[in-house]
């Protein structure tokens, strides 16, 4: 038997399971009890240091030059 059939038949068996159970594995990790707090806080993280805009500033005076 040549190598690329060896590895072929590893790769077509063993190499799927390990696949198939890191995916399961990362699903399981992912919803996990007590996980949700940790992915409110990285869907978060974007916004944390944005400050909100006045009613006359930034926001304003984009849209009288966008008008113009």
């Amino acid at each position: 038997m040549d190598t690329y059939s060896i590895f072929r038949q590893i790769a077509d068996s063993w190499v799927l399971l390990a696949m198939f159970m890191f995916f399961v594995g990362t699903v399981l990790w992912v919803f996990r009890p007590g996980s949700r707090e940790l992915h409110k806080d990285a869907a978060q993280a974007p916004f944390r240091n944005d400050q909100p805009a006045t009613d006359g500033e930034t926001r304003g005076a984009y849209h009288k030059e966008a008008r113009q």
